[in-house]
């Protein structure tokens, strides 16, 4: 293992342990050490909380959670795209194909986000 290559690496998990550890120990020994029926209860937003938390959900809710879920996947598919595509060769057939799969993804992405806003996916009433 060269220590050159991977030191900075190492460092960086060390640091980032230390600072858990630290963390940790300067709140148990600093923080104050009450405890009692008021410190235990559920805080909301300063008031008493009134009923159980465990309500149904719309459907919809759900449906624009997957859509976004599904559109931010497609946005890490879109990222490494956008960093090569500069440095690809013009004359490069290869890097022509890479375009072209590329803008039918995105076309299909259109496509998906235009049906979905008219089945009304996105209206949350």
């Amino acid at each position: 293992m060269d220590l050159e290559t991977y030191g900075p690496l190492i460092l960086l998990v060390l640091m980032a342990i230390g600072f858990g550890v630290l963390n940790i120990v300067l709140t148990s020994v600093l923080g104050p050490g009450r405890t009692g029926k008021v410190k235990a209860g559920t805080y909301e937003s300063g008031m008493d909380p009134i009923g159980t938390a465990r309500k149904r959900f719309n459907v919809r809710f759900y449906l624009v959670a997957m859509t976004f879920l599904v559109f931010d996947v497609e946005i890490v598919f879109l990222y490494p795209w956008a960093t090569v595509l500069p440095n690809l060769a013009e004359g490069d057939p290869l890097g022509l194909q890479f375009v072209f799969r590329m803008l039918f993804f995105i076309a299909t992405s259109v496509i998906a986000y235009v049906y979905a806003w008219r089945k009304g996916v996105f209206r949350y009433d």
